[in-house]
């Protein structure tokens, strides 16, 4: 839809658009690559008015014999729903807020068949304010659907990190392309299993973003080290983040006053939708 939106059909040919609930089933098509930014929404329900005019909201859980984990985080389900629509060695890249990094329960669960099943191979940590509501935090996650294997189809995670320390802006001091040619690069499509990492260790833990702000944020992690972690979470940062230095380096008024506000509009995202669960109408 975002394609016919801004004018982009493919040969003037008209999309095949359906109308209708995406996670409910597996539409029995798959595909060579699917490339998705899911809607945003944590929780999943359903607006019931009882016969006395009471708002109750509803969880919805897919019941999916094709899903790994039974949940009402939209963004989990989306997943595991994009894993199903890949043809065997079909290619994903799939946008996804932080919580489906690091969630537990049905999130590890998802992980840890995602990183066995498939080859997750990439993960761009984007700065904030991209996607989503303002200040919720957002990632790209590459992998590769495989055949059924006893081993795990993983073998590293190469993480580019594009947030610790970038500040980007919707009006004043946009994303430009260029600002992911080092990515790109870095990912190097032309043949992904001939990467090398710019980040050299500890003599790079004060990267700073005066000179080369790009050095550095591009490093693997070995599949054991992946599993390894608490909830098997690759919510990982290495560089460090001047916003967190003592008082004498704090950053630019402006840059914190910004990293407050998104912070803090995160935070009320996330009530927002606790309230609605609660059958809590939106008062703004």
């Amino acid at each position: 839809m975002n394609l016919m939106l801004h004018g982009i059909a493919g040969n003037g040919s008209s999309l095949p658009l359906v109308v209708a609930d995406s996670l409910a089933a597996d539409p029995g098509e798959h595909f060579d690559i699917v490339l998705t930014n899911p809607p945003f929404g944590k929780k999943s329900s359903t607006t019931i008015v009882g016969q006395e005019g009471r708002v109750v909201k509803e969880k919805e859980t897919y019941e999916r014999d094709d899903f790994w984990a039974t949940t009402s985080n939209k963004q989990l389900n989306f997943v595991q729903h994009v894993k199903t629509l890949l043809k065997q060695n079909g290619r994903a890249a799939i946008v996804v807020p932080d919580n489906v990094l690091f969630e537990g329960g049905a999130g590890e669960t998802v992980r840890r068949k995602l990183l066995h099943e498939c080859d997750v191979h990439t993960l761009l940590r984007l700065p904030t304010g991209l996607f989503y509501a303002q200040g919720v935090k957002a990632n790209v996650l590459f992998f590769d659907r495989k055949p059924a294997s006893e081993t795990p189809w993983t073998r590293k995670l190469w993480i580019y990190d594009l947030r610790t320390n970038m500040h980007f802006t919707l009006k004043t001091n946009t994303l430009k392309r260029e600002d992911l040619d080092d990515f790109v690069r870095c990912y190097n499509p032309a043949n992904r299993h001939d990467r090398k990492p710019t980040w050299a260790g500890d003599t790079q833990a004060g990267l700073s973003t005066q000179g080369d702000s790009f050095a550095g944020r591009w490093r693997a992690f070995e599949y054991q080290e992946l599993i390894d972690r608490d909830k098997a979470s690759p919510d990982i940062f290495w560089i460090k983040d001047e916003s967190l230095e003592e008082s004498e380096n704090l950053s630019d008024p402006d840059v914190l006053a910004q990293s407050i506000v998104e912070d803090l509009e995160a935070a009320l995202e996330q009530f927002r939708e606790i309230a609605k669960d609660l059958g809590v109408e939106n008062s703004e």
